[in-house]
Parts: structure tokens; C-alpha cells; sequence
């Protein structure tokens, strides 16, 4: 298993790569990246850049040493940042004859529907027209409730959004180890494991150098969600000689996440990559073999408690009697009228509210397992 055969690629590059230790972007490592990537789209292969940087770069141009807190100051500095980010990626891919363009996104863009779809085409014209998408979150406008949180996990999604064949995650560490390397120098790396092994999950440390925001267990779930559009995730070492020539070559660096699953429709991935959900049920021990062993819809009678106010059409999150999150889908009721109808069949449904749109919760089409 390689990437030898991958057409389509999101190369995510990590604060540490493309920024001088906290000093501000590092032209020179930006050079190399947009080299490489030049070399793999002459050879017909198209690639997209998730990359941070921008908040790094702002604080170094507005002279603060320190990353700070408060969300208004997160986002003058990455409105300053991306100015310099992205005039040293146009400035480099150039040298090469290839055009770029800055996408921000946010994860609302990613929750709504048609944003998502045009999202998805924009993304799919530029890579058609020959030019570079370099990708971040809009640090700008973003929110705690909107954020994404980590350009690993908007690597993943950006992977789901376009189809793309592999994701490949750029970091400071040569990989993923069985312990921290730093502080097990005997550690052995993990050159190959399945995507969304729980194994994975517990093996995987905290957050990594003052500079990045996310740990390796961001690019561990990051891997789990690129499966779900049958993508393979390599988490490797930027600092590797050519690292993304070999990888194209098909040449093992680094760990590979091997996605094992079929690709989710488009509509149902769409439905899994919600990264916040409206409201929460919790399902009797029938309903969740209804829907996992059976692939049934969800019927009132399975609901046990209902969690949060959503409307119609919002997706919700389905739990299991332990609390754990087996699947999320698309209801057919808002919260209020699900509280009514909960523990009913769906004969009761007309009883209970006066009307019936659906006899089901949530229909299997709308469904998604996790």
C-alpha cells in the first residue's frame, strides 16, 4: 500500500514548517514545498495545500512574542499574517509557472449545505483550471462555535469535500510512535495501521510544540475522518529530504493510515463531517441494533431522551444507552415534537402532534454510522 497511484492529494504543512521557530513565515521552507508540489502537478497529479502559518506570521509582524488568548487578538493576527502567508506561497509557486488562490473556510461554510457544494466546486474548478488552492481557516471571523480548531482536522475535511485519493500531514515528527520520542528515544514507529483504530486513539499524546495548536491525536482522528471518503493519510516528517516527491513515488515515509472502508455517499458525508451537531438522542439497546446490525432507519419508539433544540432537517447526533455516539443523521422532527413522540410507534405519530411528516426519526438515506 502507497500513494504511488493517488491522483488527487491535500499535503497539510504544520506552523513549524512553514514559519522560522515563531519568527515569522520561512520563505525558504515555503520554496521547497511549492518545488515539490510542482514537481508531482507536471506529472498530472493535482494537490491541495492546507497550511497554517498565518496567526504565527501576524504575531511576528505585530511584534508579540507570546501566542495570545482572547479570540479578537487571534484574529487581527491572522488577519495581518495571511497577507504574508499567502504573497510567499503566490511569490514561489510562481517561480514554477503555477498560479494560487486562498480559500478561508470555516466550519459553517462546511455545515451549510450549499455552501458546502459550492465550496466543493470552487475547490474542483481551481484544481481543473491548473491552480494551487492554499487553504486555512478563516482565523479572521471565526468563532468558537464555527471554529474547526485545527488545520489537521480542515485537512480532512477538505480531503472528504473534494474526493481526494490521500491525505498526507506534514509535522515535526517523523511519524506516529507506539510512545513520545521525545521522551522514549526507543519509541518504534508505526509504519503501517489501519485508519481509526482505537489503538491508535490511546497511543496518540497531547499537544506538541508551543507553536501548533494540535498533537498527533489530531492527526490520528484527522486520518479516521479522511477514511470515511476512502482516503489513505500519511503522517510524516516535512523536514524529510523531497518527502512529498518520495511519497509520490510510492516510496514508504513515515505512518501510513490505511483507509479500509468504502467511500461514503456525497450527501452522507457531507452528514458525518459535521464536526457540531444540533441536539443529541439517546437510543434504547433495540434502536442501536436497528441501526447498526440491520441498517434500519430510527423510529420514535427507539428514543429514550432528547438533548438540545433543533428543527427539522438539522443533523443530530444518535448515542447508545452508555452514552457513546454510534451514528448522526438528518431529523424529521424539531426537539420539541421528537419529546412528544419519543417512546411511541409510529402509528402515534398523527396522535401525538396532529400530523405525521415522516414515520420515521431519521431515515437510513440520512443516516450515518460512525
Amino acid at each position: 500500500m502507497s500513494l504511488e497511484k493517488a491522483r488527487t492529494l491535500v499535503v497539510k504543512v504544520g506552523s513549524s514548517l512553514v514559519t522560522n521557530e515563531g519568527r515569522g513565515v520561512d520563505a525558504g521552507a515555503i520554496a521547497r514545498w511549492a518545488g515539490e508540489v510542482a514537481q508531482i502537478c507536471k506529472a498530472g497529479r493535482s494537490v491541495l495545500l492546507v497550511s497554517s502559518g498565518a496567526i504565527v506570521e501576524g504575531m511576528h509582524r505585530l511584534g508579540w512574542a507570546k501566542r495570545p488568548h482572547t479570540m479578537h487578538e487571534l484574529q487581527a493576527a491572522a488577519a495581518v499574517g495571511q497577507m504574508g502567508l499567502v504573497q510567499c506561497y503566490e511569490t514561489c509557486f510562481r517561480e514554477h509557472g503555477l498560479r494560487t488562490a486562498q480559500v478561508l473556510l470555516t466550519h459553517a461554510d462546511l455545515a451549510d449545505r450549499q455552501r458546502y457544494l459550492n465550496a466543493r466546486s470552487t475547490l474542483r474548478t481551481l484544481l481543473g483550471l491548473g491552480v494551487i488552492p492554499v487553504i486555512n481557516e478563516n482565523d479572521t471571523v471565526v468563532t468558537d462555535e464555527i471554529r474547526v480548531g485545527d488545520n489537521d482536522t480542515l485537512a480532512a475535511l477538505v480531503t472528504n469535500l473534494v474526493e481526494a485519493d490521500a491525505l498526507v500531514i506534514l509535522t515535526d515528527q517523523d511519524g506516529l510512535f507506539e510512545a513520545d520520542p521525545r521522551r522514549n528515544p526507543a519509541a518504534r514507529l508505526i509504519e503501517e495501521a489501519l485508519a481509526g483504530e482505537p489503538r491508535l486513539e490511546e497511543i496518540a499524546g497531547g499537544a506538541g510544540s508551543g507553536i501548533s495548536l494540535g498533537g498527533m491525536i489530531t492527526k490520528v482522528l484527522a486520518a479516521k475522518r479522511a477514511a470515511r471518503s476512502g482516503a489513505h493519510t500519511v503522517i510524516a516528517s516535512g523536514r524529510e529530504p523531497d518527502v512529498l516527491l518520495r511519497l509520490a513515488r510510492g516510496e514508504r515515509v513515515g505512518t501510513l493510515l490505511v483507509a479500509q472502508t468504502q467511500p461514503l455517499a456525497a450527501r452522507k458525508q457531507w452528514v458525518a463531517d459535521h464536526l457540531n451537531v444540533a441536539g443529541r438522542l439517546r437510543l434504547d439497546a433495540g434502536a442501536v441494533k436497528a441501526l447498526v446490525q440491520n441498517g434500519k432507519s430510527l423510529l420514535p419508539i427507539g428514543v429514550t431522551e432528547v438533548r438540545g433544540d433543533f428543527v427539522r432537517g438539522e443533523v443530530v447526533a444518535c448515542e447508545s444507552p452508555d452514552g457513546r455516539e454510534v451514528a448522526r443523521g438528518l431529523v424529521n422532527y424539531s426537539s420539541a415534537e421528537t419529546r412528544q413522540i419519543m417512546r411511541r410507534p409510529s402509528s402515534e405519530i398523527e396522535a401525538a402532534l396532529g400530523y405525521v411528516d415522516e414515520p420515521e426519526l431519521i431515515h437510513r438515506d440520512n443516516l450515518v454510522l460512525l
